[in-house]
């Protein structure tokens, strides 16, 4: 019975955490952004990169904006010289992470991207609240 009551908290504490919900092919979740007529938030990583998992640790959980991006955004999470399911054309960087937000309909940026130790939760908060709309 112990078991069960630890299993069923740790799933729903998982469930129900303050993160961002990421989805990991970008061409579903580009699929989906135009179905739900929202805007992309790509997130563009690279493998084993401390700087990467800090960004993800302080910007994407526990943030005030996270419910935010989870309704009003899809957001997406590509690994540089992994995912083939993104065109890195369009999001191409030498910096990582890179963050895009994109308009899904015209495949266009909303606004100029936010790279490496620039991306902070006061940016990205300002952002959403904005309409994206402030200088990088």
């Amino acid at each position: 019975m112990l078991k069960q009551l630890i299993l069923f908290w740790l799933f729903t504490f998982f469930i129900y955490a303050n993160h961002v919900h990421w989805k990991r092919n970008y061409d579903k979740a580009l699929e989906l952004s135009k179905k739900e007529n929202k805007p992309l938030l790509v997130l563009v990583v690279k493998k084993a990169s401390n700087q990467c998992n800090k960004i993800i640790k302080n910007c994407f959980m526990h943030q005030p904006y996270i419910k935010i991006i989870n309704q009003k955004m899809i957001p997406v999470i590509v690994t540089y010289n992994e995912d083939t399911s993104y065109p890195i054309e369009m999001y191409y960087t030498t910096v990582f992470p890179t963050l895009f937000f994109v308009d899904a309909k015209t495949e266009t940026f909303i606004r100029e991207p936010l790279y490496g130790m620039k991306i902070k939760s006061n940016l990205i908060k300002a952002s959403i609240e904005s309409g994206f709309s402030i200088p990088p």
